[in-house]
């Protein structure tokens, strides 16, 4: 199918908007003085990320005030999320990471129609990383064009997931030997992002993952040639009672 100019025009608006978030929180991300917080148990929070989400927030509902709004660091709210066509947003995706000082965290912007999603934005600053994706329409890196890989096989592949996850004995065969990330990038979004690229065959976790982790994610490793499902096959649906995808 042809890419609608409705879709064409809000990727441009996510794209600057990604770049400009990015750069706020770059700011932060150079000082040594930035307040955090958990905003509940074992999931952190800093000014950093408010000041993204409100900045983004201002900015993607100024150029669409008719659109939903559905954020990590804003209250869940019907009236905000009942549109045909939602933004999604992950201010920052990889908190631990910023907090760390390290590189591997990103801004994360997508927009849903219909629960499905349409465009994605994903900009990493200390990388100098630019996703972006549009249904129909391609996935790009700085611009250019991006596949996964052709890897049919998990022994050899590498691998984005936690090494315990592999030797869990919840699994029936063991894992072939396979090349692990490391470092693991902390943001869900960027490890989508470097396997879209092909700079990894496959990311795997099993753990509950709310709609903003994902959204932007599936799209593009979709755009690129490969299939980001949940692990029973089925199409994602975001933006539902719950924002979460559970592990089943």
């Amino acid at each position: 199918m042809p890419v609608s100019d409705l879709d064409r025009q809000d990727l441009e608006t996510l794209k600057a908007v990604a770049h400009e978030a990015g750069e706020l929180a770059l700011d932060y991300f150079e000082r040594s003085d930035v307040r955090f917080w958990d905003k509940s148990k074992g999931h952190p929070v800093t000014e950093a990320d408010l000041a993204v989400n409100n900045l983004i927030r201002e900015r993607l509902m100024a150029a669409r005030p008719d659109y939903g709004w559905l954020s990590e660091e804003t209250a869940l709210s019907n009236e905000t999320r009942t549109a045909n066509r939602v933004w999604i947003v992950d201010p920052i995706d990889g908190t631990r990471a910023f907090m760390r000082q390290e590189p591997y965290w990103c801004i994360g912007l997508g927009l849903l129609e219909a629960g499905r999603p349409r465009a994605a934005a994903v900009y990493a600053p200390v990388l100098k990383e630019r996703f972006t994706a549009i249904k129909d329409g391609g996935a790009f890196l700085n611009g250019d064009p991006i596949h996964v890989t052709d890897c049919g096989q998990e022994e050899g592949c590498r691998l984005i997931t936690n090494e315990g996850m592999l030797t869990h004995p919840g699994w029936q065969e063991p894992w072939p030997e396979v090349e692990l990330a490391r470092p693991k990038p902390n943001a869900t979004l960027l490890r989508m992002c470097w396997v879209a690229a092909g700079k990894f065959d496959a990311a795997l976790t099993l753990w509950r993952k709310s709609d903003w982790d994902l959204a932007a994610g599936v799209l593009l490793v979709e755009e690129a040639g490969g299939v980001a499902p949940p692990h029973l096959g089925e199409p994602y649906v975001f933006n539902r009672g719950e924002p979460a995808q559970r592990s089943r």
